[in-house]
């Protein structure tokens, strides 16, 4: 049995994101962004509740400010008091956990698709999905863009600005493009 693009894309391998099946679920996203970017706030409260249901695991006490975007959204698992300011990107065509406390500035990037290299192949939509990890407590400055396959420890601190390609120590300070290590947080 041949597996699907979306099984594909889900183990990490190489799948082409010109389908029908992941279409319709980007098309579910969209209506889910839409309708928390659309609502008032006061009847949005901290997220609309069709992007809570998009999401493959999201804590009842995450807050996330519109506007919001993301590709898929059932790859996003928020642990508990995650803040998603203004203008956050998720691309989530990997998993991308983030961690309990951590707090993403305005107009942060997370990208798990990378696109590939062979523009033939790349023109038939091919792309391969990696994962990204956020840990606990960790803040991240606004406008930071964060690469596929990158984990960034608990505690961390990223500059705004920053793009961070590599993983990032516990407990590290990164600034920079692409970012580096500047210090340990101190407490």
């Amino acid at each position: 049995m041949t597996a699907s693009e979306r099984d594909k894309m889900a183990a990490g391998e190489w799948y082409s994101c010109l389908v029908d099946e992941l279409e319709a679920l980007r098309m579910t996203a969209r209506n889910a962004v839409h309708q928390h970017n659309a609502m008032a706030p006061i009847e949005r409260g901290n997220m609309a509740s069709a992007l809570r249901v998009l999401f493959g695991a999201v804590a009842d006490d995450v807050f996330i400010e519109a506007p919001f975007h993301c590709s898929y959204g059932i790859n996003i698992h928020l642990g508990a008091r995650v803040y998603l300011n203004a203008g956050c990107t998720i691309l989530d065509s990997g998993r991308v956990a983030i961690g309990a406390g951590t707090m993403l500035g305005p107009n942060v990037q997370i990208y798990c698709a990378e696109h590939h290299r062979d523009a033939v192949l790349r023109g038939q939509g091919l792309e391969v999905a990696k994962p990204v990890t956020i840990g606990a407590d960790v803040w991240i400055g606004g406008g930071a863009i964060i690469l596929g396959g990158v984990t960034i420890g608990d505690g961390a601190i990223v500059g705004a600005g920053s793009v961070v390609t590599k993983d990032v120590a516990a407990g590290a300070v990164v600034a920079g493009n692409p970012a580096r290590p500047l210090r340990r947080v101190s407490t």
